[in-house]
Protein backbone atom coordinates (compact mmCIF):
# COMPACT_ATOMS: atom_id res chain seq x y z
CA UNK A 1 0.00 0.00 0.00
CA UNK A 2 1.23 3.48 -0.76
CA UNK A 3 0.06 6.99 -1.58
CA UNK A 4 1.64 9.36 -4.08
CA UNK A 5 1.38 12.34 -1.72
CA UNK A 6 3.78 10.85 0.81
CA UNK A 7 6.62 12.59 -1.04
CA UNK A 8 5.30 15.76 0.65
CA UNK A 9 5.97 14.23 4.08
CA UNK A 10 9.49 13.29 3.01
CA UNK A 11 10.38 16.71 1.61
CA UNK A 12 8.72 18.64 4.47
CA UNK A 13 11.21 17.08 6.87
CA UNK A 14 14.34 17.98 4.94
CA UNK A 15 13.70 20.73 2.36
CA UNK A 16 13.76 24.22 3.86
CA UNK A 17 13.66 26.30 0.67
CA UNK A 18 10.59 27.44 -1.27
CA UNK A 19 8.53 24.68 -2.85
CA UNK A 20 5.87 26.61 -4.78
CA UNK A 21 5.74 30.26 -5.83
CA UNK A 22 2.59 31.64 -7.43
CA UNK A 23 3.87 34.43 -9.65
CA UNK A 24 0.58 36.32 -10.00
CA UNK A 25 0.48 37.48 -6.38
CA UNK A 26 3.80 36.27 -4.99
CA UNK A 27 2.35 33.71 -2.59
CA UNK A 28 5.19 31.43 -1.56
CA UNK A 29 4.96 28.06 0.19
CA UNK A 30 7.66 25.95 1.77
CA UNK A 31 7.40 22.16 1.69
CA UNK A 32 6.13 22.25 5.25
CA UNK A 33 3.46 24.79 4.22
CA UNK A 34 2.48 22.60 1.30
CA UNK A 35 2.30 19.43 3.35
CA UNK A 36 0.34 21.06 6.17
CA UNK A 37 -2.18 22.73 3.86
CA UNK A 38 -2.77 19.51 1.93
CA UNK A 39 -3.20 17.55 5.19
CA UNK A 40 -5.68 20.14 6.47
CA UNK A 41 -7.69 20.15 3.24
CA UNK A 42 -7.67 16.35 3.19
CA UNK A 43 -9.08 16.39 6.71
CA UNK A 44 -11.73 18.88 5.66
CA UNK A 45 -12.83 16.77 2.71
CA UNK A 46 -12.96 13.70 4.94
CA UNK A 47 -15.13 15.56 7.47
CA UNK A 48 -17.39 16.55 4.57
CA UNK A 49 -17.97 12.85 3.87
CA UNK A 50 -15.66 12.33 0.90
CA UNK A 51 -14.17 8.85 1.08
CA UNK A 52 -11.76 6.68 -0.85
CA UNK A 53 -12.89 6.19 -4.46
CA UNK A 54 -15.25 9.20 -4.49
CA UNK A 55 -14.85 11.56 -7.43
CA UNK A 56 -14.21 15.23 -6.68
CA UNK A 57 -14.25 17.81 -9.47
CA UNK A 58 -11.86 20.79 -9.50
CA UNK A 59 -13.20 23.82 -11.41
CA UNK A 60 -10.69 26.61 -10.86
CA UNK A 61 -8.17 28.76 -12.63
CA UNK A 62 -4.53 27.76 -12.24
CA UNK A 63 -3.93 28.75 -8.61
CA UNK A 64 -2.34 27.34 -5.45
CA UNK A 65 -5.82 26.15 -4.48
CA UNK A 66 -5.92 23.96 -7.59
CA UNK A 67 -2.65 22.31 -6.60
CA UNK A 68 -3.76 21.84 -2.97
CA UNK A 69 -7.05 20.31 -4.16
CA UNK A 70 -5.32 17.76 -6.39
CA UNK A 71 -3.00 16.61 -3.65
CA UNK A 72 -5.65 16.55 -0.91
CA UNK A 73 -8.00 14.47 -3.07
CA UNK A 74 -5.21 12.00 -3.78
CA UNK A 75 -4.18 11.94 -0.11
CA UNK A 76 -7.55 10.55 0.98
CA UNK A 77 -7.59 8.01 -1.85
CA UNK A 78 -10.33 9.85 -3.74
CA UNK A 79 -10.38 10.58 -7.47
CA UNK A 80 -9.60 14.02 -8.88
CA UNK A 81 -11.66 15.21 -11.85
CA UNK A 82 -9.77 18.26 -13.15
CA UNK A 83 -11.59 20.69 -15.43
CA UNK A 84 -10.67 24.05 -16.90
CA UNK A 85 -12.05 27.36 -15.71
CA UNK A 86 -12.96 28.34 -19.28
CA UNK A 87 -15.56 25.56 -19.46
CA UNK A 88 -19.17 26.61 -19.97
CA UNK A 89 -22.23 25.14 -18.25
CA UNK A 90 -22.75 22.17 -20.58
CA UNK A 91 -19.07 21.19 -20.39
CA UNK A 92 -19.03 21.36 -16.59
CA UNK A 93 -22.31 19.44 -16.32
CA UNK A 94 -20.96 16.69 -18.55
CA UNK A 95 -17.83 16.22 -16.43
CA UNK A 96 -19.85 16.19 -13.21
CA UNK A 97 -22.46 13.74 -14.45
CA UNK A 98 -20.17 11.42 -16.37
CA UNK A 99 -17.78 11.10 -13.43
CA UNK A 100 -20.53 10.97 -10.81
CA UNK A 101 -18.65 13.57 -8.77
CA UNK A 102 -19.94 13.96 -5.20
CA UNK A 103 -18.26 17.33 -4.67
CA UNK A 104 -16.80 20.19 -6.67
CA UNK A 105 -14.16 22.68 -5.58
CA UNK A 106 -14.47 26.07 -7.27
CA UNK A 107 -14.30 29.80 -6.46
CA UNK A 108 -16.84 32.58 -6.24
CA UNK A 109 -16.17 33.64 -9.85
CA UNK A 110 -17.03 30.22 -11.26
CA UNK A 111 -19.52 29.00 -8.65
CA UNK A 112 -22.52 30.48 -10.57
CA UNK A 113 -21.80 28.08 -13.44
CA UNK A 114 -21.95 25.11 -11.07
CA UNK A 115 -25.09 26.43 -9.38
CA UNK A 116 -26.77 26.75 -12.77
CA UNK A 117 -26.32 23.03 -13.52
CA UNK A 118 -26.45 21.61 -10.00
CA UNK A 119 -30.04 20.37 -10.29
CA UNK A 120 -29.04 18.30 -13.32
CA UNK A 121 -26.25 16.52 -11.41
CA UNK A 122 -27.91 14.04 -9.01
CA UNK A 123 -24.65 12.67 -7.53
CA UNK A 124 -23.35 16.12 -6.56
CA UNK A 125 -23.66 16.67 -2.79
CA UNK A 126 -21.25 19.44 -1.91
CA UNK A 127 -20.13 22.68 -3.48
CA UNK A 128 -16.91 23.99 -1.89
CA UNK A 129 -16.09 27.60 -2.75
CA UNK A 130 -12.91 29.65 -2.42
CA UNK A 131 -14.46 32.97 -1.41
CA UNK A 132 -18.07 33.95 -0.77
CA UNK A 133 -20.65 31.15 -0.52
CA UNK A 134 -24.41 30.80 -0.56
CA UNK A 135 -26.61 28.81 1.81
CA UNK A 136 -25.80 25.12 1.90
CA UNK A 137 -22.32 25.53 0.44
CA UNK A 138 -18.95 24.90 2.06
CA UNK A 139 -16.32 27.60 2.49
CA UNK A 140 -12.77 26.70 1.50
CA UNK A 141 -11.45 28.29 4.70
CA UNK A 142 -13.74 26.08 6.78
CA UNK A 143 -12.30 22.97 5.16
CA UNK A 144 -8.82 24.09 6.20
CA UNK A 145 -9.89 24.38 9.84
CA UNK A 146 -10.91 20.73 10.14
CA UNK A 147 -8.66 18.24 11.92
CA UNK A 148 -5.78 17.54 9.49
CA UNK A 149 -5.26 14.10 8.00
CA UNK A 150 -1.83 13.32 9.35
CA UNK A 151 -1.21 10.10 7.45
CA UNK A 152 -2.16 9.55 3.83
CA UNK A 153 -4.69 6.82 3.07
CA UNK A 154 -3.01 3.63 1.85
CA UNK A 155 -3.71 2.81 -1.80
CA UNK A 156 -2.82 0.03 -4.20
CA UNK A 157 -0.87 0.95 -7.36
CA UNK A 158 -3.94 0.32 -9.51
CA UNK A 159 -6.30 2.40 -7.35
CA UNK A 160 -7.91 5.13 -9.44
CA UNK A 161 -6.84 8.67 -8.52
CA UNK A 162 -7.82 10.77 -11.55
CA UNK A 163 -10.25 11.01 -14.45
CA UNK A 164 -8.56 13.10 -17.14
CA UNK A 165 -11.13 14.09 -19.73
CA UNK A 166 -9.96 14.00 -23.31
CA UNK A 167 -12.31 14.07 -26.27
CA UNK A 168 -12.24 11.83 -29.32
CA UNK A 169 -13.40 12.16 -32.88
CA UNK A 170 -17.00 11.67 -31.75
CA UNK A 171 -16.73 14.88 -29.72
CA UNK A 172 -17.89 13.11 -26.55
CA UNK A 173 -15.25 13.59 -23.84
CA UNK A 174 -13.73 10.41 -22.42
CA UNK A 175 -12.37 10.10 -18.90
CA UNK A 176 -8.94 8.47 -19.02
CA UNK A 177 -8.59 6.42 -15.82
CA UNK A 178 -5.25 7.20 -14.18
CA UNK A 179 -4.08 5.41 -11.07
CA UNK A 180 -1.79 6.13 -8.13
CA UNK A 181 0.81 3.86 -9.74
CA UNK A 182 0.47 5.62 -13.11
CA UNK A 183 1.27 8.96 -11.49
CA UNK A 184 4.11 7.67 -9.33
CA UNK A 185 5.85 6.28 -12.41
CA UNK A 186 5.22 9.46 -14.42
CA UNK A 187 6.83 11.68 -11.80
CA UNK A 188 9.82 9.35 -11.46
CA UNK A 189 10.22 9.25 -15.25
CA UNK A 190 10.14 13.02 -15.64
CA UNK A 191 12.48 13.49 -12.70
CA UNK A 192 14.96 11.13 -14.37
CA UNK A 193 14.50 12.63 -17.85
CA UNK A 194 15.27 16.16 -16.67
CA UNK A 195 17.87 15.10 -14.09
CA UNK A 196 16.03 17.09 -11.44
CA UNK A 197 17.61 17.95 -8.09
CA UNK A 198 16.79 20.14 -5.10
CA UNK A 199 18.75 22.95 -6.74
CA UNK A 200 16.40 23.17 -9.72
CA UNK A 201 13.96 26.01 -10.29
CA UNK A 202 11.16 25.20 -12.73
CA UNK A 203 9.17 27.94 -14.46
CA UNK A 204 5.81 26.33 -15.28
CA UNK A 205 3.13 27.64 -17.63
CA UNK A 206 0.92 24.59 -18.21
CA UNK A 207 -2.68 24.84 -16.94
CA UNK A 208 -3.32 22.69 -13.89
CA UNK A 209 -6.35 21.13 -15.53
CA UNK A 210 -4.00 19.36 -17.96
CA UNK A 211 -1.61 16.47 -17.39
CA UNK A 212 1.20 18.97 -18.07
CA UNK A 213 0.85 19.55 -14.33
CA UNK A 214 3.05 16.46 -14.03
CA UNK A 215 6.23 18.43 -14.82
CA UNK A 216 5.67 20.70 -11.82
CA UNK A 217 4.83 17.78 -9.56
CA UNK A 218 8.03 16.04 -10.67
CA UNK A 219 9.99 19.09 -9.55
CA UNK A 220 8.27 18.97 -6.16
CA UNK A 221 8.98 15.24 -5.93
CA UNK A 222 12.68 16.07 -6.46
CA UNK A 223 12.64 18.81 -3.81
CA UNK A 224 13.10 21.72 -6.23
CA UNK A 225 11.18 24.97 -6.60
CA UNK A 226 8.15 25.39 -8.88
CA UNK A 227 7.49 28.96 -10.02
CA UNK A 228 3.96 28.94 -11.46
CA UNK A 229 2.90 31.44 -14.14
CA UNK A 230 -0.85 31.18 -14.61
CA UNK A 231 -1.02 33.07 -17.93
CA UNK A 232 1.83 33.25 -20.42
CA UNK A 233 3.17 36.70 -21.14
CA UNK A 234 6.61 36.97 -22.70
CA UNK A 235 7.89 39.87 -20.60
CA UNK A 236 6.60 38.30 -17.38
CA UNK A 237 8.01 34.90 -18.38
CA UNK A 238 11.48 36.30 -19.02
CA UNK A 239 11.32 38.43 -15.90
CA UNK A 240 10.53 35.41 -13.73
CA UNK A 241 13.19 33.28 -15.42
CA UNK A 242 15.79 35.91 -14.62
CA UNK A 243 14.53 36.78 -11.13
CA UNK A 244 14.50 33.19 -9.88
CA UNK A 245 17.35 31.82 -12.02
CA UNK A 246 15.10 29.20 -13.61
CA UNK A 247 17.00 26.07 -14.64
CA UNK A 248 14.09 24.29 -16.37
CA UNK A 249 11.60 26.19 -18.49
CA UNK A 250 8.17 24.98 -19.56
CA UNK A 251 7.18 26.01 -23.07
CA UNK A 252 5.26 25.02 -26.15
CA UNK A 253 5.82 25.84 -29.83
CA UNK A 254 4.23 29.32 -29.68
CA UNK A 255 6.38 30.20 -26.66
CA UNK A 256 9.56 29.08 -28.42
CA UNK A 257 8.52 31.12 -31.46
CA UNK A 258 8.12 34.16 -29.19
CA UNK A 259 11.53 33.61 -27.60
CA UNK A 260 13.45 33.58 -30.87
CA UNK A 261 11.76 36.88 -31.78
CA UNK A 262 12.58 38.44 -28.40
CA UNK A 263 15.29 41.00 -27.86
CA UNK A 264 18.76 40.47 -26.34
CA UNK A 265 17.26 40.43 -22.83
CA UNK A 266 15.99 36.88 -23.50
CA UNK A 267 19.45 35.31 -23.42
CA UNK A 268 20.33 37.07 -20.18
CA UNK A 269 17.03 36.01 -18.56
CA UNK A 270 17.56 32.38 -19.53
CA UNK A 271 21.26 32.19 -18.71
CA UNK A 272 20.69 29.61 -15.95
CA UNK A 273 18.40 27.38 -18.03
CA UNK A 274 19.77 23.95 -18.82
CA UNK A 275 16.67 22.58 -20.58
CA UNK A 276 13.43 23.79 -22.13
CA UNK A 277 10.37 21.54 -22.37
CA UNK A 278 8.25 21.64 -25.51
CA UNK A 279 4.97 19.80 -25.85
CA UNK A 280 1.33 20.17 -26.75
CA UNK A 281 1.85 20.19 -30.50
CA UNK A 282 4.38 19.88 -33.34
CA UNK A 283 7.50 22.03 -33.10
CA UNK A 284 8.46 23.26 -36.57
CA UNK A 285 12.07 22.30 -37.42
CA UNK A 286 12.94 25.82 -38.60
CA UNK A 287 11.82 27.29 -35.25
CA UNK A 288 13.64 24.61 -33.24
CA UNK A 289 16.87 25.07 -35.18
CA UNK A 290 16.78 28.85 -34.83
CA UNK A 291 16.23 28.54 -31.06
CA UNK A 292 19.15 26.12 -30.82
CA UNK A 293 21.44 28.42 -32.80
CA UNK A 294 20.54 31.48 -30.74
CA UNK A 295 20.40 30.10 -27.21
CA UNK A 296 22.09 26.69 -27.26
CA UNK A 297 19.67 25.36 -24.63
CA UNK A 298 18.55 21.74 -25.25
CA UNK A 299 14.85 21.38 -25.98
CA UNK A 300 13.13 18.37 -24.44
CA UNK A 301 10.65 17.76 -27.26
CA UNK A 302 8.10 15.53 -25.53
CA UNK A 303 5.52 13.19 -27.02
CA UNK A 304 2.73 11.72 -24.96
CA UNK A 305 -0.98 12.01 -24.28
CA UNK A 306 -3.40 12.42 -21.42
CA UNK A 307 -3.75 8.63 -21.47
CA UNK A 308 0.01 8.24 -20.83
CA UNK A 309 0.57 11.22 -18.48
CA UNK A 310 2.71 12.90 -21.13
CA UNK A 311 6.13 11.17 -21.18
CA UNK A 312 5.26 8.90 -18.26
CA UNK A 313 4.91 6.30 -20.98
CA UNK A 314 6.02 8.32 -23.98
CA UNK A 315 9.10 9.63 -25.77
CA UNK A 316 11.31 12.70 -25.58
CA UNK A 317 14.57 14.16 -26.86
CA UNK A 318 16.86 13.94 -23.85
CA UNK A 319 18.75 17.08 -22.83
CA UNK A 320 21.96 15.03 -22.44
CA UNK A 321 21.76 13.54 -25.96
CA UNK A 322 22.10 16.56 -28.20
CA UNK A 323 21.63 14.88 -31.58
CA UNK A 324 18.59 12.82 -30.64
CA UNK A 325 16.41 15.38 -32.42
CA UNK A 326 17.70 13.99 -35.76
CA UNK A 327 17.78 17.28 -37.62
CA UNK A 328 15.26 19.01 -35.34
CA UNK A 329 12.47 16.68 -36.47
CA UNK A 330 12.01 13.87 -33.94
CA UNK A 331 10.19 13.50 -30.66
CA UNK A 332 12.97 11.32 -29.35
CA UNK A 333 13.05 7.85 -27.89
CA UNK A 334 11.16 6.15 -25.02
CA UNK A 335 12.02 7.26 -21.49
CA UNK A 336 11.71 5.45 -18.19
CA UNK A 337 9.96 2.13 -18.70
CA UNK A 338 8.09 3.21 -21.84
CA UNK A 339 7.98 1.29 -25.10
CA UNK A 340 6.94 2.45 -28.57
CA UNK A 341 6.14 0.58 -31.76
CA UNK A 342 4.46 1.30 -35.09
CA UNK A 343 1.53 -0.84 -36.20
CA UNK A 344 -0.55 -1.04 -39.36
CA UNK A 345 -3.52 1.32 -39.24
CA UNK A 346 -5.95 -1.43 -40.17
CA UNK A 347 -4.26 -4.22 -38.19
CA UNK A 348 -2.78 -3.32 -34.78
CA UNK A 349 -1.40 -6.86 -34.45
CA UNK A 350 0.93 -6.22 -37.39
CA UNK A 351 4.08 -4.37 -36.33
CA UNK A 352 5.79 -2.35 -39.05
CA UNK A 353 9.49 -2.10 -39.83
CA UNK A 354 11.79 0.88 -39.36
CA UNK A 355 10.87 3.70 -41.72
CA UNK A 356 7.33 2.47 -42.36
CA UNK A 357 4.56 4.91 -41.43
CA UNK A 358 1.72 3.58 -39.31
CA UNK A 359 -0.11 4.16 -36.05
CA UNK A 360 2.00 4.95 -33.00
CA UNK A 361 1.45 2.58 -30.05
CA UNK A 362 2.81 3.16 -26.55
CA UNK A 363 3.17 0.84 -23.59
CA UNK A 364 4.37 1.40 -20.05
CA UNK A 365 3.37 1.79 -16.39
CA UNK A 366 1.82 5.24 -16.89
CA UNK A 367 -0.71 4.13 -19.51
CA UNK A 368 -4.29 4.58 -18.29
CA UNK A 369 -6.38 1.49 -17.67
CA UNK A 370 -9.11 2.65 -20.05
CA UNK A 371 -11.95 5.15 -20.38
CA UNK A 372 -14.41 5.63 -17.54
CA UNK A 373 -17.74 3.97 -18.33
CA UNK A 374 -16.84 3.40 -21.99
CA UNK A 375 -15.96 -0.28 -22.50
CA UNK A 376 -16.29 -0.15 -26.30
CA UNK A 377 -14.05 2.91 -26.66
CA UNK A 378 -11.59 1.29 -24.25
CA UNK A 379 -11.46 -1.94 -26.22
CA UNK A 380 -10.64 -0.09 -29.45
CA UNK A 381 -7.42 1.51 -28.24
CA UNK A 382 -6.30 -0.23 -25.04
CA UNK A 383 -4.96 -3.59 -26.17
CA UNK A 384 -5.02 -6.69 -23.90
CA UNK A 385 -1.21 -6.87 -23.97
CA UNK A 386 -0.86 -3.32 -22.59
CA UNK A 387 -0.30 -1.38 -25.80
CA UNK A 388 -2.22 1.88 -26.25
CA UNK A 389 -3.11 2.94 -29.79
CA UNK A 390 -2.54 6.70 -29.85
CA UNK A 391 -4.36 7.56 -33.07
CA UNK A 392 -1.24 9.40 -34.25
CA UNK A 393 0.76 8.38 -37.29
CA UNK A 394 4.53 8.19 -37.45
CA UNK A 395 7.57 5.99 -37.92
CA UNK A 396 10.63 4.76 -36.07
CA UNK A 397 14.06 5.07 -37.63
CA UNK A 398 16.77 2.43 -37.39
CA UNK A 399 17.83 3.81 -33.99
CA UNK A 400 14.34 3.50 -32.51
CA UNK A 401 13.77 7.27 -32.60
CA UNK A 402 10.18 8.38 -33.18
CA UNK A 403 8.94 10.82 -35.80
CA UNK A 404 5.30 11.97 -35.80
CA UNK A 405 4.02 12.57 -39.33
CA UNK A 406 0.28 13.16 -38.97
CA UNK A 407 -2.73 12.54 -36.80
CA UNK A 408 -5.08 9.72 -37.52
CA UNK A 409 -7.68 11.65 -35.63
CA UNK A 410 -8.66 15.12 -36.72
CA UNK A 411 -7.73 16.81 -33.48
CA UNK A 412 -6.40 20.35 -33.77
CA UNK A 413 -3.71 21.56 -31.37
CA UNK A 414 -3.57 25.34 -30.97
CA UNK A 415 -0.97 26.68 -28.53
CA UNK A 416 -1.16 23.39 -26.64
CA UNK A 417 -4.98 23.40 -26.46
CA UNK A 418 -6.75 20.47 -28.01
CA UNK A 419 -9.73 21.32 -30.21
CA UNK A 420 -11.96 18.48 -31.40
CA UNK A 421 -13.77 19.32 -34.66
CA UNK A 422 -16.94 17.33 -34.06
CA UNK A 423 -17.62 19.04 -30.74
CA UNK A 424 -17.39 22.49 -32.39
CA UNK A 425 -19.40 21.36 -35.41
CA UNK A 426 -22.19 20.11 -33.17
CA UNK A 427 -22.54 23.64 -31.80
CA UNK A 428 -22.31 25.52 -35.10
CA UNK A 429 -24.74 23.28 -36.98
CA UNK A 430 -27.49 24.47 -34.62
CA UNK A 431 -27.20 27.99 -36.05
CA UNK A 432 -30.41 28.57 -38.05
CA UNK A 433 -28.60 30.01 -41.06
CA UNK A 434 -26.03 27.20 -41.47
CA UNK A 435 -26.78 24.08 -43.49
CA UNK A 436 -23.44 22.27 -43.13
CA UNK A 437 -20.15 22.82 -41.34
CA UNK A 438 -16.69 21.31 -40.97
CA UNK A 439 -13.84 22.36 -38.69
CA UNK A 440 -10.31 21.87 -39.95
CA UNK A 441 -6.77 22.90 -39.02
CA UNK A 442 -4.83 25.70 -40.67
CA UNK A 443 -1.07 25.83 -39.98
CA UNK A 444 -0.06 28.86 -37.96
CA UNK A 445 3.56 29.80 -37.34
CA UNK A 446 2.96 31.20 -33.86
CA UNK A 447 0.25 28.88 -32.53
CA UNK A 448 1.01 25.70 -34.46
CA UNK A 449 -2.52 25.35 -35.80
CA UNK A 450 -5.77 27.28 -35.64
CA UNK A 451 -9.33 25.95 -36.07
CA UNK A 452 -11.11 27.19 -39.19
CA UNK A 453 -14.82 26.74 -39.95
CA UNK A 454 -15.95 25.78 -43.45
CA UNK A 455 -19.67 26.56 -43.63
CA UNK A 456 -22.44 26.03 -46.16
CA UNK A 457 -25.30 28.49 -45.74
CA UNK A 458 -29.01 27.86 -46.07
CA UNK A 459 -30.61 29.53 -49.11
CA UNK A 460 -30.83 33.28 -48.68
CA UNK A 461 -28.78 33.28 -45.46
CA UNK A 462 -25.38 34.78 -44.68
CA UNK A 463 -23.10 35.10 -41.66
CA UNK A 464 -20.06 37.18 -40.83
CA UNK A 465 -17.02 36.05 -38.87
CA UNK A 466 -17.97 38.40 -36.03
CA UNK A 467 -21.44 36.84 -35.84
CA UNK A 468 -20.04 33.33 -35.83
CA UNK A 469 -17.54 34.32 -33.14
CA UNK A 470 -20.24 35.74 -30.86
CA UNK A 471 -22.46 32.68 -31.43
CA UNK A 472 -19.67 30.24 -30.53
CA UNK A 473 -18.34 32.13 -27.51
CA UNK A 474 -21.71 31.83 -25.82
CA UNK A 475 -21.56 28.06 -26.13
CA UNK A 476 -17.90 27.00 -26.15
CA UNK A 477 -14.70 27.64 -24.24
CA UNK A 478 -12.80 30.42 -25.97
CA UNK A 479 -9.95 28.27 -27.27
CA UNK A 480 -12.44 26.09 -29.21
CA UNK A 481 -13.90 29.01 -31.19
CA UNK A 482 -12.85 29.06 -34.89
CA UNK A 483 -10.29 31.74 -35.70
CA UNK A 484 -11.41 32.07 -39.32
CA UNK A 485 -14.22 31.02 -41.64
CA UNK A 486 -14.63 30.07 -45.28
CA UNK A 487 -18.03 29.89 -46.98
CA UNK A 488 -18.46 27.08 -49.53
CA UNK A 489 -21.23 25.88 -51.82
CA UNK A 490 -20.72 22.34 -50.51
CA UNK A 491 -18.29 20.36 -48.37
CA UNK A 492 -16.06 17.70 -49.93
CA UNK A 493 -17.45 14.28 -49.03
CA UNK A 494 -16.98 10.69 -50.18
CA UNK A 495 -20.19 9.45 -51.78
CA UNK A 496 -21.96 12.41 -50.27
CA UNK A 497 -21.41 11.45 -46.62
CA UNK A 498 -17.82 10.96 -45.37
CA UNK A 499 -16.23 14.34 -44.81
CA UNK A 500 -12.78 14.87 -46.30
CA UNK A 501 -11.08 17.20 -43.86
CA UNK A 502 -7.74 16.60 -45.53
CA UNK A 503 -9.17 18.03 -48.76
CA UNK A 504 -10.33 21.13 -46.89
CA UNK A 505 -6.86 21.60 -45.40
CA UNK A 506 -5.17 21.14 -48.76
CA UNK A 507 -7.53 23.52 -50.58
CA UNK A 508 -7.13 26.10 -47.84
CA UNK A 509 -3.34 25.84 -48.04
CA UNK A 510 -3.41 26.36 -51.82
CA UNK A 511 -5.67 29.40 -51.55
CA UNK A 512 -3.65 30.96 -48.73
CA UNK A 513 -0.40 30.73 -50.73
CA UNK A 514 -1.76 31.99 -54.05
Amino acid sequence: MHNITTFLDVQARSCKGPAFIFAKDGRTYTYADLRNTVAALAGGLTALGVTKGDRVCIYLDTTPEYLFSYLAIWRIGAVAVPTNAVYHEAEVAYALNDSGAVAVITDEEHAPTVRAVRDTCPALRDLCVVGATEDGECRWDDLLHAAPLGRAVGCRPDDLCQLQYTSGTTGRPKGAMLSQGNWMNALATQEELLGLTRDDVYLGIYPMGHVGLSWGLAVLKAGGTWVCLDRFDLDTYLGLAGKYGATVLASMPPVIHSLIRAGPEAAEAMKNARSVISGGGPLLPVIWEEFDRRFGIPIVNAYGLSETIVVGSGTATRPDTARLHKGYRSVGAPVGYAEVKIVAEDDPDHELLAGEVGEIALRGPSVASGYWGMPEATEKVFRPDGWFLTGDLGYLDEDGVLFVTDRKKDMIIMSGWKVYPTEVENVIIDHPGIADVAIFARPDERRGEIPVAAVVMNAGQSITMDELNRYCRKRLAGYKVPRDMVVLDHLPRVSGWKLLRRTLREQDLVHSTE
